[in-house]
Parts: structure tokens; sequence; C-alpha cells
């Protein structure tokens, strides 16, 4: 017997499998780019290059975060833990350098 929810389930779980896949894609296809995304958990702000996507992690070469001692370094963040987040492309606005010895 099918129930009107499993219907739903279904189709949502189908929906959560395709907003992944492009969120990764989307990501994938921007490598070499500058990036600004915001994460719900510390250090909640990263601005860097992507480096590399794998599977549905993003790996990050940190310019800028809240705390100087954990720039210059390569982060790893799940593409599920960005709630928001700006890809550079060259016709958009450019992510501002947000450094304190400028």
């Amino acid at each position: 017997m099918v129930t009107p929810n499993s219907n739903l389930n279904s189709q949502s779980v189908d929906i959560n499998r395709i907003h992944d896949t492009a969120l990764v894609n989307h990501f994938t296809e921007n490598i070499g780019r500058r990036a600004f995304l915001l994460t719900p958990s510390y250090p909640f702000m990263f601005i860097g290059e992507i480096i590399d996507v794998m599977e549905d992690m993003v790996e990050l070469c940190v310019e800028t975060t809240h705390f100087s001692q954990l720039e210059n370094r390569n982060w790893f963040i799940h593409i599920h833990n960005i709630e928001v987040f700006y890809i550079e492309t060259p016709d958009g606005p450019c992510i501002p350098e947000l450094r304190d010895d400028l």
C-alpha cells in the first residue's frame, strides 16, 4: 500500500540528490576561481581560491577568515555545511580584499 507521504519522501530524496549534485558540479566547474563562503559553524567565513572538489568536499586555499592564524592554508569544507556562497566570475563583481595590513 502506498501512502501519500511515502511518495513525497521519495520525491524529496530525489530533489536533495539533484541539489547536492548541482552544488558539487558548480564548485567543480569553478576550480581556480575565488569564492566567498559562509558556514553555520566556526570559523563561519572563508575567502579563497577553489583548489579542488573531492566528492562533496571543497578544498579552498583560504586567504581570509575571521582569524589570521587560520589563513594561508588549505581547508576542506563539506558542501552541505555551506549556507551562502559567491564565486567570482569574469563578468561579475570581485570579492574585496579583507586584510588588516591594507
